[in-house]
């Protein structure tokens, strides 16, 4: 032992006497961990929290930082740019009495890391009881469609409670995405929800179809009763303008008959005779038993350019020739026969 300190009588010349004195590697290891521990690297995303003797003293931004060694200053390293996600399922009840089964998804990260470490215990665990809070809350204050259908709705007021509440208590925590991506009837229930969906869903696709329907079919009818006016409108302009010519016509030919009754009458009786003759092709003209069958001039028709009294002045001369000429055959009588015919 003397001779590991440099002590002991022992005689001897030179350095042989001499030893290693420990207290150099003891003096340089505490140097190394001096210098080991007064330097501390911050990544990009990272913020260091300096605590001297346990109370806050600053803030570590990213690089290499100086701190005084442990246990005078402690650094806890907290990831400030990293965004963490929580996610869970549950049952609410809605405000028409219904349950439905709801998820949500919250994401947020630090940005304020002493009060992360500090403001509140548990960060994480309060963010989780927060949100389901405010989810419970929105979706007690909707009815069932609007949380299966319309929730999107409902993302954003969720999503503001969830954020007054965590800076309420100071948790450092900021939410940069919530969501309600889930949405369904319990198990239990959910065929009978789904029929009614379907139901809908059918009763919406009928309503469409019809709208489709009525589209295409009112235009149509408008404008076919347009054409019915249309037509009708120019039928009643005809039929009056008819009457109207008529009208006058029967005036003038009172005129003339007021001035010559012995005229007109007999150009009435001429135009009647025509219109009634030109209808039929063949005439009998009868006097004194006597029957004469007259062909009349131009088949069913007479000529266009023959006036009235011409054609029957014609048709009159045929049958006084007719009459007169006793060699002009005649048709047999309904009662005579021919000779060697008997009845049946």
């Amino acid at each position: 032992m003397r001779g590991m300190f440099g002590g002991g009588t022992g005689g001897g010349s030179g350095r042989s006497g001499e030893s290693f004195n420990p207290l150099y590697l003891i003096g340089g290891l505490l140097v190394v961990w001096l210098l080991f521990n007064s330097f501390r690297l911050i990544d990009e995303r990272e913020r260091g929290v300096v605590l001297r003797f346990g109370e806050f003293s600053r803030m570590m931004e990213p690089g290499l930082n100086f701190k005084l060694p442990w246990p005078v200053e402690t650094v806890f390293v907290v990831q400030a740019q990293q965004v963490m996600a929580e996610s869970d399922q549950m049952l609410v009840l809605t405000r028409d009495e219904n349950l439905v089964e709801i998820g949500y998804n919250v994401q947020f990260q630090i940005i304020d890391p002493e009060r992360y470490l500090f403001g509140s215990r548990g960060a994480e665990g309060l963010l989780k009881q927060i949100t389901e809070s405010a989810v419970r809350e929105a979706i007690g204050n909707a009815t069932l469609e609007t949380a299966l259908n319309r929730r999107d709705t409902l993302t954003p007021a969720v999503r503001d409670a969830v954020q007054a509440a965590l800076d309420r208590f100071n948790t450092g925590l900021a939410v940069t995405q919530l969501g309600l991506p889930v949405a369904s009837p319990p198990a239990p229930v959910k065929a009978a929800f789904d029929d009614v969906i379907a139901a809908e869903q059918d009763a919406q696709r009928f309503q469409n179809e019809a709208q489709a329907y009525e589209g295409r079919v009112v235009p149509e009818a408008r404008g076919q009763a347009s054409r019915i006016l249309a037509a009708a409108q120019g039928h009643r302009d005809a039929v009056i303008a008819r009457a109207e010519g008529e009208a006058e016509r029967f005036g003038q030919l009172l005129t003339e008959y007021e001035r010559n009754p012995q005229v007109v009458r007999q150009r009435l009786y001429l135009e009647t005779m025509q219109e009634v003759l030109m209808r039929n092709p063949r005439v009998l003209l009868g006097s004194q038993g006597n029957t004469l069958l007259l062909q009349m001039p131009g088949g069913t028709a007479a000529p266009a350019a023959a006036p009235p009294s011409q054609v029957l002045a014609q048709a009159a001369a045929q049958a006084q020739a007719a009459v007169n000429n006793p060699e002009t055959p005649r048709p047999p009588r309904a009662a005579e026969r021919p000779a060697g015919q008997g009845s049946r």
